[in-house]
């Protein structure tokens, strides 16, 4: 997904055991879970409110039109998500930690009954991300942390409206509405790559069913387009350090590792991405260039982007719209379901796109 925008976190993590982390981390995130739910007011008590501001209140209705045209648009029973507010004590909802070990850019599952791996572990409370970042790098991990503004229960939950989503303009709220909704229709277990890049493609792709031709809708779309290119450069640029980490094999230490990626970052990376927002004309705020890279969040990034073409080419080979798209991943996954050749749905999908049989789907 875009890094610039927002990392679904699936709070349902907390309701299933996890070994890796122990039951202090549980009882944690159960607590900061339950404040979230048992904080949120009804949205018709809030819009009554006269002393609640008016954008505000303009952002929950927006909210509820988003989510009344997703769910008629794909003739889904609607969820009660969203039908309550929850105002945050700070600007983002929770934290996660992304993890990799130092001579490679790869990030560190997570694992948890029911719902799987996670390329991350999420946290209610950033002193406790801190605290369990310091905990991994002193199992000689490099870590990252990232803001989270917005995440899904997959249903196990009555979601609420965040104080968080108010910073967002009209258009990328809807995208955040339409991509956490989505998870809500479809998900699949052991592929939370694939499970972000779908709603990240149905997010945007229901903008544009949403919004028409809106003149909003266009200078979004345009600023996208521009994000999406710098990310792609972003990609080219991560995979010659990984090329550097190879050549070096079972010579690269930890150390050695560090220091290359730091160089890298200073010397190559920075200097290419800045030089290259302003060839695209992308502003500094959207470029995101000081944001903090290591092996972590490289590996954060990669996991995010690399995805994105292949999905839009399996639906476009596929000539499916979005409702059609829908129904045929749902029935491809019945079939993976059954099947014992691939472990993950998303081997499955790039296995269909070679198939000569695809293009009579």
């Amino acid at each position: 997904m875009k890094l610039n925008l927002l990392f679904s976190f699936f709070s349902v993590l907390i309701l299933s055991g996890c070994a890796e982390v122990g039951i202090g981390y549980l009882t944690e995130q159960g607590i900061g879970q339950l404040k979230i739910q048992w904080n949120g007011v009804e949205n018709e008590k809030i819009l009554a409110d006269p002393t609640v501001p008016e954008d505000i209140k303009k952002k929950i209705l927006l909210v509820g039109e988003y989510k009344k045209f997703f769910y008629f648009f794909f003739n889904e029973k609607a969820s009660r998500i969203y039908i309550k507010t929850t105002t945050l004590e700070h600007k983002a909802v929770s934290y996660l930690v992304i993890a990799s070990p130092h001579n490679k850019i790869e990030p560190h599952e997570f694992h948890f009954p029911f719902v799987g791996a996670f390329p991350y572990i999420g946290f209610f409370d950033k002193n406790s991300a801190k605290d369990f970042s310091e905990n991994l790098q002193q199992d000689n991990f490099v870590t990252w942390i990232r803001p989270v503004y917005a995440y899904s229960t997959l249903g196990y939950l009555e979601d609420r409206i965040l104080s968080s989503f108010f910073h967002y303009d009209e258009v990328e709220l809807a995208e955040l509405v339409f991509h956490e909704l989505f998870h809500t229709i479809f998900f699949v277990k052991d592929d939370v790559n694939l499970n972000e890049n779908l709603a990240n493609l149905y997010g945007r792709e229901m903008l544009k069913e949403y919004f028409k031709e809106r003149k909003e809708l266009q200078s979004y779309i345009q600023t996208e387009e521009k994000i999406e290119k710098r990310n792609q450069r972003i990609v080219e640029l991560i995979d010659l350090l990984k090329e550097e980490f190879n050549k070096m094999g079972g010579f690269l230490t930890d150390e050695k590792a560090d220091v290359l990626t730091n160089r890298f970052v200073s010397e190559v990376f920075r200097p290419e991405v800045h030089s290259y927002c302003e060839k695209i004309e992308l502003d500094k705020e959207d470029c995101k260039i000081d944001e903090d890279w290591n092996q972590a969040s490289f590996a954060a990034f990669m996991t995010y982007e690399e995805q994105q073409d292949f999905l839009g080419h399996l639906k476009q080979k596929m000539n499916l719209d979005l409702k059609q798209f829908l129904v045929w991943l749902r029935n491809e996954q019945k079939i993976f379901s059954e099947q014992n050749k691939f472990k993950h749905f998303t081997d499955y999908l790039k296995a269909k796109v070679t198939d000569a049989t695809l293009d009579s789907h």
